[in-house]
């Protein structure tokens, strides 16, 4: 069945003649706060000779009956909703449950395609439709259960979790470079994982406790407060414009006395070189390693690669990833990590 257009009508040059009448299946989203229909499924309710639903606990079902509409609390099978609707051109609307209903509409369809069959007209109407991010609710549900469910993740800290955050977030990098969206999907999912889980257990702490809702709206804050030229009066041309507003309002926000202040410390050592570098460019500074060794002469490639506009902690993995490639044809390998047919891998 197409969830915007009626039930395919097979065999209908065939079919005998009968009434009319019509039977809508109408379908509703979990995720979506119960009584926010659409005006097509509140019509088709109201105008309905007969409204049935099987599922008791249904969340749509006290807001019908506050809006004076009679449920009926059961649903027959295809053949009897069909028969009643043909013999009496009557309007039957199907409140759909969590599983779709699916005996019903496929008994609906053999009837439908069988041709032999006089048939009223078959919808499916969707009532309420997802937004954007609506599965996010039940990545939050599933691990609200998760926590309190399983013996392993109920008694994990933000500590235990801390190697895995950086763990998947280079396996992000990973894909992003690899190409493979597949890839990339998948490991996009570990990070979000990561700060929901991590999320549900601040919930937990006895002494400041917050939840995902609190991230998100800290987030969403922040997102609108740095980007006066889309949500105030400020306006922005050029990417380079869009990051100064960026920057001065996060130094506002920030307060800091040192640029190097909020510059994580535990990352790796040629990101953290070239972080450095940014920061001090950024504020006008001109400071340059002068001690010697190779550790300086690292970090003065590092700040003049960024200040060239090279990542160089992006360039060096791509030199070190072509170096590998190297190294195993030199070997008389096969640049993947794969192990060739008949390899014996370490």
């Amino acid at each position: 069945m197409n969830a915007d257009v009626p039930f395919a009508d097979a065999g209908a040059a065939d079919r005998p003649e009968g009434g009319t009448g019509r039977l809508v299946l109408l379908t509703t989203s979990h995720r979506v706060a119960p009584g926010l229909l659409s005006w097509p499924a509140w019509q088709a309710l109201r105008t309905a000779d007969r409204v049935l639903c099987a599922d008791p606990a249904h969340p749509q079902l006290p807001y019908l009956r506050e809006a004076g509409i009679t449920v009926e609390p059961a649903v027959p099978t295809a053949r009897e909703l069909v028969d009643d609707c043909v013999a009496g051109d009557r309007t039957a609307v199907v409140l759909t449950s969590a599983d779709g209903e699916s005996a019903l509409t496929d008994g609906l369809a053999r009837l439908a395609g069988s041709g032999r069959e006089a048939m009223p007209d078959l919808e499916l109407l969707p009532g309420a439709y997802d937004l954007p991010g609506a599965r996010l609710l039940d990545l939050v549900q599933v691990m609200d259960r998760i926590r309190a469910a399983c013996p392993w993740t109920g008694v994990r800290t933000h500590e235990d979790l801390a190697k895995y955050a950086l763990e998947e977030a280079y396996e992000l990098v990973e894909a992003i470079e690899s190409g493979d969206r597949e890839e990339l999907r998948e490991e996009l999912g570990d990070v979000l994982l990561q700060v929901v889980l991590h999320a549900r257990i601040a919930q937990d702490d006895p002494d400041a406790p917050f939840s995902v809702d609190d991230v998100a709206g800290a987030l969403v804050e922040k997102l609108i407060h740095r980007h006066p030229h889309v949500f105030g009066d400020e306006s922005a041309e050029t990417p380079e414009e869009v990051r100064a507003h960026w920057l001065r309002t996060k130094a506002t926000e920030k307060r800091r006395a040192s640029v190097t202040d909020g510059v994580p410390l535990t990352q790796p050592a040629l990101a953290l070189a070239a972080k450095l570098a940014s920061r001090a460019r950024t504020a006008g500074l001109d400071v340059r390693p002068s001690p010697p060794g190779i550790g300086y002469e690292l970090l003065a490639l590092a700040a003049r690669a960024e200040a060239e506009g090279t990542d160089p902690e992006t360039a060096l993995r791509a030199a070190a990833r072509t170096y590998r490639t190297a190294i195993r044809a030199a070997e008389g390998l096969p640049p993947s990590e794969e192990p060739a047919p008949g390899e014996i891998p370490e």
